[in-house]
């Protein structure tokens, strides 16, 4: 496949607001000048759900009323590159874009990795907010090829954001960034108030002092499952090493870093999430699954089962189903040599050692405008500059329901998942660059985001277009 890239985009980037918010955040509450000179220490026992002059509680309706829900559902049996596709350009001159989140009303927000927060609502391209990330979240200027990684900054700065269920009546969009105080690395969950005047000033901590990282291994996606619980991926904030298990800080249930967190818009505990207990005592009651790396992607099956995607070491790139409670094995295991013999939840998909995809933002592609990729993961991946067509399908498939591996590759090996196997194919290869988060529309469209101006791009990225956000559509 071979996807044609249209001449002119629909918007173009524009400025960036003014106004820096200055200071570190309570746990809950608005930023102000009383405010401590680093995160408190968070005792799971005392966690304070966040006060707002909104409601933002939300109906959690049953499973079967999200809009998506399909119990019986059937992976695809043709290969996904089967489809002849293109690229639209929606958006040019991005400045590292990280996540995208439409709003009930078609609104589209985007976060930057440089720290500012755009709407977009197919008419204008405006910046919204600014949170104070990182001095190292810089981007490399369009079409450069100066810099490099080191140059360009780091993993770290504004990464994940969710629209609230209820915008626009709660107009409220939430963020996850990278901060620095006193030369310690923290993220922390905020929302914005993008009715306000100066949203920037109206920045609100809902959980602070997650340990991050200068360089890598923050995480994070953000997303409004199917019951309209938060959910939140964390890093590891790189404090493992593949080749140490000193401690690591994924396997502390008390630590909210290397985690899938699952909560209410208010910060607290969603319910039903598990009771995990530590040498130390209870864990974070705010805790779905732990033992992750660095997880940056997070969707759901059709029956509503969580998915998600997480970088691994010296490749090992996996995908993972969710079950709450699980311990997915970081830092002890990721790959055939050391998950047999543990009771570590077992991957879908593990690539193994050798060359790394880099996974980042997914989704499970359930509209019809691409109907070849209907009932796939699909996710973007950075160091292999394209998007992944995970098609997921029961391990006890009969032949004539598994799908074809032809030009892909199947994972089904007997140290993986026992319920669920999967067979992947690569598409656009080269043709975007980076490609940080796949996400579809409220009208079943299909679009990505690149990162191409993060210093770490190859062959030809990043253009002078770069980054972009596009659509993904039939061939004309």
């Amino acid at each position: 496949m071979s996807p044609r890239r249209r001449s002119r985009p629909t918007h173009t980037r524009r400025a960036v607001v003014t106004g820096l918010a200055t200071g570190a955040l309570a746990l809950t509450g608005c930023l102000g000048d009383d405010d401590p000179d680093s995160p408190p220490a968070t005792d799971p026992e005392d966690i304070t759900p966040v006060e707002s002059e909104y409601d933002l509680s939300v109906d959690h309706d049953d499973l079967e009323s999200w809009e998506r829900y399909d119990p019986d559902w059937t992976s695809p049996t043709a290969s996904p590159l089967e489809a002849d596709l293109e690229t639209e350009v929606v958006i040019e001159n991005l400045e590292i874009p990280w996540d995208l989140s439409f709003a009930p009303d078609g609104d589209l927000f985007l976060s930057e990795r440089t720290g500012t927060i755009l709407r977009y609502d197919s008419a204008s391209l405006s910046d919204v907010a600014r949170a104070d990330v990182l001095d190292r979240a810089d981007a490399v200027e369009p079409g450069s090829a100066d810099g490099g990684w080191w140059a360009a900054g780091s993993e770290g700065g504004l990464l994940g954001i969710a629209v609230h269920p209820n915008y626009p009546d709660v107009p409220l969009v939430y963020a996850f960034y990278t901060y620095e105080t006193d030369g310690e690395y923290y993220n922390r969950l905020v929302y914005y108030d993008v009715s306000a005047d100066d949203p920037s000033e109206t920045e609100t901590a809902v959980i602070d002092g997650i340990e991050g990282n200068e360089i890598a291994h923050n995480g994070s996606r953000l997303a409004f499952g199917p019951e309209n619980y938060l959910w939140v991926t964390t890093g590891d904030a790189l404090y493992n090493d593949w080749e140490e298990d000193e401690d690591p800080i994924s396997q502390d249930v008390r630590s909210l870093a290397g985690k899938v967190l699952r909560i209410e818009p208010d910060g607290s505990p969603a319910p039903g999430n598990p009771d995990l207990e530590s040498e130390d005592g209870a864990g974070d009651p705010r805790i779905y699954s732990y033992g992750h790396r660095n997880p940056q992607g997070i969707s759901w099956l059709p029956d509503g089962t969580p998915i998600i995607t997480e970088h691994g070491p010296g490749a090992r790139d996996e995908v993972m189903v969710l079950e709450p409670g699980d311990n997915h094995g970081w830092s002890t295991a990721r790959d055939a040599d050391t998950y047999p013999g543990t009771d570590f939840a077992r991957p879908v998909v593990n690539i193994g050692p050798g060359a790394s995809l880099a996974p980042s933002g997914c989704v499970f592609y359930t509209g019809d405008a691409v109907p070849e990729w209907r009932n796939r993961l699909l996710v973007g991946t950075l160091a292999g500059q394209r998007i992944t067509a995970v098609t997921v399908y029961p391990a006890d498939a009969e032949d004539d329901e598994r799908p074809t591996a032809d030009g892909g590759t199947r994972y089904d090996a007997d140290w993986m998942h026992e319920e669920y196997h999967a067979v992947t194919h690569h598409a656009f290869e080269d043709e975007l660059g980076r490609v940080r988060h796949v996400e579809q529309g409220p009208d079943g469209a299909l679009y990505a985001i690149t990162s191409n101006r993060d210093g770490r791009a190859g062959d030809g990225f990043p253009t002078d277009r770069d980054d972009v956000l596009v659509r993904i559509t039939p061939a004309e």
